[in-house]
């Protein structure tokens, strides 16, 4: 299957249609960008593990009972993809405080979280993707109804039990990661965008080295090798 126009570009991907107006073709870019896009640079090949990444662990969630957009790798930065209508909400899970949580709540760094929790943002980059509650939800029309965000929640804490499991067998701590979910053309909500180290955060269970997007983030370097160290990691049997 051929791209044909492009549809879409965003900040780690191009989107174009295809012969088949239910399926399109994601594109990884090598690009990195961090603060709503206010830091930005690439590195070469990422994009190539991104993609990667992302299709085995569609893979692994399809296994286990998580239905995507995903439907298969057509080479290294191309993944076919079932069209869907993106829902304006990030929903983010967190096993381990870091980051904007502990800015917000003060919560000590690296504190295990006693349970998955599970927050939304407002997917607008002029507002700077602001946290939201189900109440203002609904007063954005971002939702049809409140039984759609408790399958938003249902579907996050679901992907979050599996990869935690996965991650944790491969000395990897799931620290926190973001989600995105879109309707199908019979307006089914399924998981869709992308799971890679753009929108996980991982550290290594024994040093917690941080083996994602916040080497760029935090300029600690080696962006390209951590990436690799998490595909690598993804491949143990």
């Amino acid at each position: 299957m051929q791209k044909e126009a492009m549809l879409y570009e965003g900040k780690g991907k191009k989107l174009f249609a295809t012969s088949d107006e239910n399926v399109v073709i994601a594109e990884f870019k090598d690009d990195l960008t961090a603060f709503n896009a206010e830091k930005k640079g690439a590195e070469s090949g990422k994009g190539a593990l991104n993609c990667q990444i992302s299709s085995l662990l569609f893979e692994l969630l399809a296994e286990n009972g998580v239905e995507s957009h995903y439907i298969k790798r057509l080479n290294d930065i191309d993944m076919l993809c079932k069209k869907v209508s993106i829902i304006p909400i990030e929903v983010v899970v967190r096993n381990i405080a870091t980051g904007s949580l502990t800015k917000r709540l003060g919560i000590s760094e690296g504190s295990v979280l006693p349970f998955a929790l599970v927050e939304f943002y407002y997917k607008d980059d002029a507002l700077g993707d602001p946290i939201i509650n189900d109440e203002h939800c609904k007063i954005l029309g971002l939702v049809k109804e409140q039984g759609e965000l408790e399958v938003l929640k249902a579907e996050a804490r679901k992907v979050n039990e599996i990869l935690r499991d996965f991650f944790d067998k491969r000395g990897l701590k799931l620290v926190d990661f973001k989600l995105e979910f879109g309707r199908d053309k019979d307006s089914k909500i399924i998981l869709a965008d992308e799971i890679s180290p753009d929108s996980c955060r991982f550290w290594d269970k024994q040093t917690n080295q941080k083996l994602d997007k916040d080497r760029f983030r935090q300029n600690l370097g080696s962006v390209k090798v951590a990436y690799e160290e998490v595909l690598k990691r993804i491949l143990e049997s």
